[in-house]
C-alpha cells in the first residue's frame, strides 16, 4: 500500500510538475493568446505579405496636365491647337511619372555674411511611362487644353513588379 501511495504522489508531482512547465511555456511565448504573432516565422510571413505585389490592391492613376495655346511655336492657329495638345499630354505624362517614380528635390542656397543672397530648388522627375490611356482632350477657355490621363491598375501592378524585380 505505501508503494502504491508513493508511486501515485510521485506521478501527481510529475503532472504537477508537466503543468509548471506547461504554464511557463504558456506564459512566456503567449503563442495561444495572439494566434502565435509573435513567432519569428509569423512575423517573417506578415513580411512577406507586405512586399508580395499580389497581395497589394494597385490604384488606377490619373493625371492632368494643360498647356496655353498663344504660347506655342507654330505659324497657324491650327498647328498651335496642335502643340499645346502635345504639351498637355507631355504635362500629364510627367505628372504620372511623378505619381510612379517619385520626384527628386535638388536644392541651394548661398549665404554671404549671414544673409542669404541666392535660395534656389529644382525637381526632378525621371521615369519610364508605360501604357498611359488618354481619357479626354478638352479645351478649357479659350487658350488653354487640357489633357487627361490614366494608368490600369494592371499596369501599376506590372510596374510595381518590374521595379521590385531590378
Amino acid at each position: 500500500m505505501n508503494k502504491i501511495i508513493l508511486i501515485l504522489t510521485l506521478f501527481i508531482m510529475q503532472s504537477c510538475a508537466g503543468a509548471g512547465n506547461f504554464l511557463e511555456q504558456f506564459s512566456q511565448n503567449k503563442s495561444f493568446s495572439d494566434g502565435g504573432a509573435n513567432t519569428p516565422t509569423a512575423q517573417l510571413n506578415k513580411t512577406k505579405q507586405i512586399l508580395d505585389a499580389s497581395s497589394i490592391t494597385f490604384p488606377t492613376l490619373t493625371a492632368t496636365g494643360y498647356a496655353v495655346v498663344s504660347s506655342q511655336p507654330g505659324q497657324s492657329i491650327e498647328q498651335k491647337r496642335l502643340m499645346a495638345i502635345r504639351a498637355a499630354r507631355m504635362s500629364a505624362i510627367r505628372e504620372l511619372a511623378e505619381q510612379i517614380h517619385g520626384l527628386k528635390v535638388d536644392s541651394n542656397t548661398t549665404v554671404i555674411d549671414l544673409m542669404v543672397q541666392n535660395d534656389t530648388f529644382r525637381g526632378i522627375v525621371s521615369g519610364v511611362i508605360r501604357g498611359a490611356r488618354t481619357v479626354r482632350i478638352n479645351p478649357t477657355g479659350s487658350d488653354t487644353y487640357e489633357t487627361v490621363l490614366e494608368i490600369d491598375q494592371d499596369m501599376v501592378a506590372y510596374l510595381f513588379r518590374t521595379a521590385q524585380s531590378l
